[in-house]
């Protein structure tokens, strides 16, 4: 019975924070170290820095 109480309440608090994502992102966010100590470990996964980098310092494009 602990077990499934344990679940339903992981289950509702992980919906909870799905509704509300983008609140809690930016309150999250809002605190400058943490907000340093995430992009600094984003920055760390070599896949996510190379996709990044290469969308900011990319040449100028071409519009037709």
């Amino acid at each position: 019975m602990k077990k499934m109480v344990s679940i339903f309440l992981l289950s509702f608090a992980g919906y909870f924070i799905y509704q509300n994502r983008y609140k809690v992102m930016n309150s999250i966010l809002g605190n400058a170290l943490i907000r340093r100590f995430a992009i600094g470990s984003l920055l760390g996964i070599p896949g996510i820095r190379q996709k990044i980098f290469q969308t900011v310092f990319s040449g100028p494009t071409e519009f037709r």
